[in-house]
């Protein structure tokens, strides 16, 4: 046998932080040394932080990443362990996203990034070079600040090489590289490479981790070996979330796997394997035997140092952990909102409260930050209750009794109603926050309102009325904007000045959350500068679909009962007069379309790349989310034909013997879940799709000004980085939209025959 105990980690690490991320960095080695280990591997770039951005442009970012390289080097912590850190690191003049690997004050190896991240939220070629010299080594020279560290090493090797010891080989992947076609660890590993390592910064989005665990599960189920895996967690100064995970497998079987969202600063998992079940794997393989026979040779640096023991209890697999989607809303989120709150100092969240589905959600999150918090507390975490008290302006000996007790600490809610506001969403206001534990108020703005009107009533001598009182559109429109601003202004004042109502004072005030969705904001359906406008929106990167599934969840699994009404309750802006006592305005008229459809609409423009006929000619053949209402409205316009493949035994909304344009559409089932069909459409997919490319053009600019948003869907029109598009558009799209209208007109031209769908 040949045992060894191997330890990965992820880190809160906070960019520029150099301090505190030394400090996690230590005490994860620490951790891994009291637990066997020989070997550690960290987070991408965790020794300044993954998010520093255009600040890894700045000399002092290198400068004092070398000086935290120095302290480990020299700390006593760091001894009899290969350690294994991520770092910028600047050779020949060129500014490299780097792996460091070091033993007892040697530096063994600087390996370089080879691919870089450049796609979505990630702009690492802004800021580095990759690597172009595949299979190449070269020596650097070290700096003087790493020559007195390590006792007189004047050089180190730098390059696409791996570390052969004395028992075993160890070769380096960062990130990027493991989402690339021809990942390193292929070549490596018909090298003889063992094990393999993984230092990334990988966000959070919805749904995402199932790929994140197939790629590492894969990559040694398909070529042997051991996958450590690293990753940063928590927030680290951006709208997105790293969500952990670190995991070690092997042969593409999970040894350990760390949580994915987590309020401690510091988690290490160990596993012990015995590498020889590596040989004996991979020698079962006859071809890739013969492909390891044949392969291109990669240079190694030989390095003196066992790290493997004949003896050993060896780490059992376990089964992967995935969290539903839900829950991952639940987690995600939460756990940011807590980075966020500690790290600003300030002494709670403020949130205007609708008693709607978007600002429910938003403080269903916040709940469940402070049931993560008590938890956390209740388990002994001594970080997170030195900040809940410092928070709180409590003693040293305060001890929460529960989340609720938390919750009416830190998190204050206001139901700022009109006479537009309807007596339902003020008590469902008023019980949701009631189960979370908020301190809440409830007070009406019409005088306020009133008030602005009245300003601009005497300076023009006109009075705005709303078109349900014989108004035009425009005042309409003006007077909700005058509601949906004074929201914001009245938010921002209550932030301030509520904690000092309270009797909490030196201690700042209170961070407003925002809560408009990501689909709300992709067709700009919010009022500029109102309370969308916040300091941190924990929803704005989730889809009012998947807002209602976590409400469904947080009902049951919270225990909060009032969330039944708020899912049962049509959403609504309330900004318009009731009728008999009534709301007689909803979101999706206001919008002239559907949630369902928006997340249609935003996964084509952004995900497939899809302009307004790209779009068009998409939805043509895949217009799946349609209701029964609408497949109707179609078929009886005869404007469309459809051809459908039956595989799902859903038996919801039948049609059966339905007349389509001279076409018999036989026992048709299962709308929203068949798997095929081809269509022939008129106008009014051309119509849906060219209104909502207008809405988007003349809304777009509202994107400049979005709070910033906790990432959570790669749709999301968000355009400080992950959404790079203009904010003044020729709203006519008058070139595209002609395209349309010509292809509809050839469409319609086609013959109205169809192949019989198959019989059940």
């Amino acid at each position: 046998m040949r045992c060894v105990t191997v330890a990965t980690c992820q880190l809160n690490q906070w960019a520029l932080d150099f301090g505190g991320n030394k400090s996690r960095i230590l005490e994860s080695i620490q951790h891994a040394k009291s637990s066997g280990a020989q070997y550690r591997l960290g987070p991408e770039l965790e020794i300044c932080g993954y998010g520093c951005n255009d600040h890894f442009l700045e000399a002092d970012t290198f400068e004092h990443s070398l000086e935290v390289l120095r302290d480990l080097l020299e700390d006593d912590i760091c001894q009899d362990i290969i350690c294994d850190v991520g770092m910028p690191y600047v050779y020949n003049g060129v500014r490299y996203n780097c792996r460091v690997l070091f033993y007892n004050k040697r530096i063994l190896l600087i390996r370089p990034k080879l691919f870089l991240a450049m796609d979505g939220n990630y702009r690492e070629g802004r800021w580095f070079s990759r690597w172009m010299h595949r299979r190449t080594q070269v020596t650097a020279t070290l700096p003087q600040i790493l020559r007195e560290a390590t006792g007189g090493q004047t050089s180190a090797p730098f390059g696409d090489v791996y570390i052969s010891l004395l028992d075993t080989s160890i070769a380096v992947e960062t990130c990027e590289e493991l989402f690339t076609p021809n990942s390193p660890h292929i070549e490596q590993s018909l090298n003889g490479v063992e094990i393999f390592t993984n230092g990334s910064g990988s966000h959070h989005e919805l749904r995402k981790l199932d790929t994140r665990l197939q790629l590492v599960m894969s990559a040694t189920q398909k070529v042997g070996g051991v996958y450590l895996y690293a990753n940063q967690q928590g927030c680290d100064g951006e709208r997105v979330y790293y969500d952990g995970c670190a995991m070690i497998v092997l042969n593409g079987k999970v040894l350990a796997q760390a949580s994915q969202f987590s309020l401690r600063d510091v988690e290490v998992i160990t596993a012990t394997v015995d590498l020889d079940s590596v040989v004996t794997y991979r020698a079962s393989i006859m071809s890739r035997s013969a492909q390891a026979a044949e392969t291109v040779l990669c240079p190694r640096i030989d390095v003196d140092v066992g790290i493997t023991d004949r003896f050993g209890l060896c780490t059992p697999s376990q089964p992967a952990r995935i969290h539903s989607p839900a829950e991952e809303i639940a987690l995600g989120p939460a756990c940011w909102l807590w980075d966020y709150l500690r790290r600003t100092g300030l002494t709670g969240y403020f949130l205007p409260l609708s008693g709607g589905i978007d600002s429910t959600a938003t403080a269903c999150i916040v709940a469940s930050m402070c049931r993560l918090v008590f938890n956390a507390a209740r388990e002994g975490n001594d970080t997170v209750l030195a900040d809940l008290r410092r928070i709180t302006g409590n003693g040293d000996d305060y001890v929460p009794e529960s989340a609720q007790e938390i919750a009416h600490k830190v998190f204050h809610t206001a139901y700022l109603g009109t006479v537009n506001s309807s007596a339902e969403t003020r008590a469902r206001s008023a019980a949701i926050a009631a189960e979370i534990g908020a301190y809440h108020i409830d007070l009406d703005i019409d005088a306020g309102v009133q008030a602005i009107t009245s300003i601009f009533t005497t300076c023009t001598g006109h009075h705005p009325q709303f078109k349900a009182l014989g108004g035009s559109h425009q005042e309409d429109i003006a007077l909700q904007n005058i509601q949906a601003r004074l929201r914001m202004l009245l938010s921002y004042l209550f932030a301030q000045l509520l904690p000092w109502t309270r009797g909490v004072t030196g201690r700042g005030g209170l961070l407003v959350l925002g809560s408009a969705n990501v689909d709300e904001a992709l067709r700009g359906y919010l009022t500029k500068y109102d309370c969308s406008a916040a300091d941190v929106n924990p929803i704005g990167g989730i889809s009012k679909t998947d807002l209602r599934m976590f409400i469904g969840y947080c009902m049951t699994s919270f225990n909060f009962p009032s969330l039944g009404g708020i899912l049962a309750a049509p959403p609504t802006a309330e900004l318009q007069p009731l009728v008999d006592g009534a709301n007689a305005q909803t979101d999706e008229d206001d919008m002239g379309m559907t949630y369902d459809e928006l997340s249609i609409y935003g996964r084509l423009r952004k995900i497939s790349k899809c302009g307004p006929v790209g779009m068009f000619r998409t939805l043509a053949q895949q217009w799946h989310h349609l209701s029964l209402a609408e497949v109707l409205l179609y078929v009886a316009s005869g404007a469309c034909w459809f051809l459908f493949n039956f595989e799902s035994s859903d038996t919801r909304h039948p049609i059966t013997h339905l007349q389509c344009g001279g076409t018999r559409a036989t026992h048709v089932r299962s709308w929203q879940n068949r798997s095929r069909y081809a269509c022939r459409c008129g106008p009014q997919v051309g119509t849906k799709v060219k209104f909502f490319f207008r809405m988007y053009a003349i809304n777009r600019h509202k994107t400049t000004v979005l709070t910033p948003a906790y990432h959570a869907e790669n749709y999301t029109p968000d355009d400080n980085r992950f959404d790079l598009r203009p904010f003044l558009y020729n709203a006519t799209w008058q070139w595209q939209f002609d395209s349309i209208d010509r292809e509809i007109v050839q469409r319609q031209a086609l013959p109205r025959t169809a192949p019989m769908p198959p019989k059940l």
